[in-house]
């Protein structure tokens, strides 16, 4: 399902996108308000997902095309974040 991304969120930058997320889901987490705000607030954070995957999608093709030019072939990179490496590395 796409979500018809309101103007104000589809003019963010990844990280613009991916801090209003995190801050829109600590605010759903901590719950306290009325129904109304927190459905509003999960349409938000549904448009925000679906900006930050938009442009991670995009990233992913950028990098496909650069890998492509510089090789003369498509290569597939692992890209890990953070999260999957851990403090101790890779592995």
């Amino acid at each position: 399902m796409t979500t018809q991304i309101p103007a104000d969120i589809a003019n963010l930058t990844f990280d613009e996108a991916l801090a209003e997320l995190q801050r829109t889901v600590a605010e759903l987490e901590a719950g306290g308000g009325p129904l109304e705000a927190a459905i509003a607030g999960y349409e938000r954070g549904v448009a925000l997902h679906e900006r930050c995957a938009v442009l991670l999608a995009d990233a992913e093709l950028r990098v496909r095309r650069l890998v492509e030019r510089a090789g003369g072939a498509i290569e597939a990179i692992e890209l890990r974040t953070d999260e999957e490496v851990g403090p101790d590395g890779p592995g």
